[in-house]
């Protein structure tokens, strides 16, 4: 398809912003015993989100994807680049630094009601 992809800089579609429930208020961990680590792994803020709602909210990657408005696949590509960059940092004494701006912050009620329904309808 000529023009395809034409002005973004690469080809398919342009990534859409992902829904953050809760802002995050740490931006940077160092591991401790040192001034200056060695390198700085970037996690992007969205993939924090993933593995907040995944890994300490328990719920399903179906209703995380659902809560951060991507799908399901979209939400198993974020968490595992978070838990390659987290585990990658942790092994080798790396600085990880939370940064980015392609998400969309959700209102607190907004968020309040969704998780009232999830936590209603789960068994």
């Amino acid at each position: 398809m000529p023009g395809y992809g034409q002005g973004r800089g690469r080809r398919g579609r342009c990534r859409g912003r992902r829904w953050v429930n809760h802002p995050h208020d740490a931006k940077n961990f160092i591991p401790n015993g040192y001034q200056q680590p060695p390198n700085t792994i970037i996690l992007k803020i969205y993939e924090l989100e993933a593995l907040r709602l995944v890994d300490l909210e328990d719920l399903t990657q179906e209703e995380a994807a659902v809560m951060m408005g991507v799908s399901r696949k979209t939400l198993w590509n974020d968490l595992q680049k978070a838990r390659k960059k987290i585990t990658n940092a942790l092994v080798n004494g790396y600085q990880i630094c939370i940064q980015g701006n392609e998400y969309i912050l959700r209102n607190e009620k907004e968020v309040k009601e969704e998780d009232a329904r999830w936590r209603q309808n789960r068994p």
